[in-house]
């Protein structure tokens, strides 16, 4: 076992030093590619952001102190960063959260506060179950209200099985395979959409329409879960209620407390949380620059969106993509102090929330747009990237084409790119903000690494699901294409692809269970961004 091992250490040596010696005619090029692999701090950023600093709901204290550390990190690199506010959002500080079940039984539950949620003023609060019944309409779920006083609403589907589907797949017989799918099935009925068990309201994200109403009639709290197809891992997202908690659960022990209420065995749960709302709080963007030198009116905007939920420290969602993208601009500050055309790198708040702080940019700086010579973002995991858009414009294609040629042999093999155009950004990340406006917007689509059943949104986002070396060769590539971009003697123009003459397809750049809605076959308008809070569901 041990000489296999050394085998394999060996062989990612020899696999590492020939990526890190691969060609290139441009003394740039070459100089970024020496920096970035041999010498690149961005693992080390990540760990700061992702350990240290930990996740970045927006709104929040802690929001505030990773966007202070990122303007203060800029600036030691000789990077001129300023916060830039666009309007204010509802605050909110997280605390711990205690869950247990004492009745029938001692067990510390696994499961946390969903975000905004208010807590118990650190006090002990005790309080049985109750699950939210089958209604035939709205009517009933009415008259039936006055039954959730005092109690914990459960509103989540009953999972039968917390095993992957994948297992049940390879492993259960055709009677155990068939039951399973039909309970999941059922589940989607009646758990889901906007008519949850009849009730004629919306679950939403994290309890949504029902929890406010439930709190509304005096529940003691709402209990909830998103468990994704994997093992231990489930989303944690948001809640709307004010005075009375809403916890998500794991899949297991979701299903424990659910199988107790279900069975009359008389469950209760007690629960010891800290959490503080805050109030409308100012919100901002992270935007630094390198001022161009000989066409300072025009731009390329290194992208990723910095506010992520807080489940767990949002590190494939989008650290990975900030901590890239901090890493490009550190590099392009030491190969190019003075850029023909000003770099500026943009870490947006409220991408989770609706793309409202890259919106909130866009329709800022009507400058940048003017001026924007290109647009790289990411934001969708930690994998390497491999695929690059066009956006939708002609003449984008064409200037992408010729950048990519001027890349190390092992960057082209790894980034195929066919010469076409492609198609817009119509939701999902930040790109969108600019891809509406019709300029140079190139998405950067990385390998997905089980991105949407693992990491996307939930408690299991940490930093170990990073990837040192595919995070140092992403920098590594923005740097380059950034570089190129920005010294280019001609300018991006803005002619557009015939969209109705494309098929309907999903957003570009992303893995096929995207966030963000299909494309259709007309260009994407843009909408005025929010700058307060969204109006509270009643």
């Amino acid at each position: 076992m041990r000489k296999s091992l050394v085998a394999v250490a060996l062989l990612g040596s020899a696999l590492t030093l020939h990526a890190q010696n691969a060609p290139a005619t441009d003394a740039a090029i070459r100089r970024i590619w020496s920096l970035g692999m041999d010498s690149s701090q961005a693992p080390r950023l990540a760990q700061v952001l992702l350990d240290s600093l930990g996740p970045r709901l927006l709104g929040s204290p802690d929001m505030r102190a990773a966007q202070d550390w990122v303007i203060q990190t800029l600036g030691s690199w000789g990077v001129e960063a300023k916060l830039e506010n666009f309007g204010t959002w509802r605050g909110w500080r997280r605390g711990y959260s205690h869950i247990d079940l004492i009745a029938p039984r001692l067990r510390t539950l696994e499961g946390t506060m969903l975000g905004f949620s208010p807590g118990t003023k650190k006090k002990n609060k005790v309080a049985a179950t109750i699950i939210l019944p089958l209604f035939k309409d709205s009517i009933e779920f009415a008259q039936w209200l006055p039954n959730a006083k005092g109690k914990l609403v459960l509103v989540s589907a009953p999972i039968p099985s917390c095993r992957p589907m994948v297992d049940f797949q390879r492993m259960a017989s055709p009677a155990s395979f068939k039951r399973d799918s039909a309970q999941r099935a059922l589940n989607q009925r009646e758990w889901s959409a906007r008519n949850v068990r009849g009730s004629g309201l919306s679950l939403a994200l994290g309890g949504g329409e029902i929890a406010v109403r439930l709190e509304q009639a005096g529940a003691a709290g709402v209990i909830s879960s998103r468990p994704t197809d994997s093992y231990g891992t489930y989303q944690v997202f948001e809640t709307y209620t004010t005075k009375r908690p809403t916890i998500g659960l794991s899949c297991e022990d979701y299903g424990l407390v659910f199988r107790l209420t279900e069975n009359n065995q008389h469950p209760k749960i007690r629960l010891n949380l800290d959490a503080k709302l805050l109030g409308e709080q100012p919100i901002a963007n992270v935007v630094g620059r390198i001022l161009g030198s000989t066409k300072p009116d025009e731009y390329v905007l290194l992208s990723a969106h910095f506010d992520s939920w807080d489940g767990g420290s949002g590190a494939t969602d989008n650290g990975t993509g900030s901590a890239m993208m901090l890493e490009a601009i550190r590099l392009l500050k030491q190969v190019l102090p003075k850029p023909q055309r000003t770099i500026l790198v943009g870490l947006w708040a409220g991408e989770e929330e609706g793309l409202v702080g890259s919106g909130a940019f866009a329709e800022d700086h009507a400058e940048v747009l003017k001026g924007l010579q290109a647009m790289f973002n990411q934001d969708n995991g930690t994998g390497l990237v491999t695929r690059v858009g066009a956006g939708g414009l002609t003449n984008g294609a064409v200037h992408l084409a010729a950048w990519l040629k001027q890349l190390p042999s092992e960057l082209q093999s790894q980034i195929p790119f066919d010469g076409s155009p492609g198609r817009p950004s119509g939701g999902g990340t930040d790109d969108a903000s600019f891809a509406c406006h019709g300029v140079p917007v190139f998405g950067l689509g990385s390998m997905p690494w089980d991105y949407f059943n693992y990491t996307w949104h939930t408690n299991r986002d940490t930093y170990d699901k990073v990837v040192p070396e595919n995070l140092k060769q992403n920098a590594t590539l923005v740097a380059m294409l950034a570089y190129l971009a920005s010294e280019d003697p001609a300018f991006v123009t803005r002619e557009r692809v015939d969209l109705s003459t494309l098929p309907a397809g999903g957003p570009p750049g992303r893995p096929a269970r995207a966030a963000g809605p299909p494309q259709t076959r007309t260009w994407p308008t843009c909408t005025p961004v929010p700058r307060v809070t969204k109006p509270r569901l009643k």
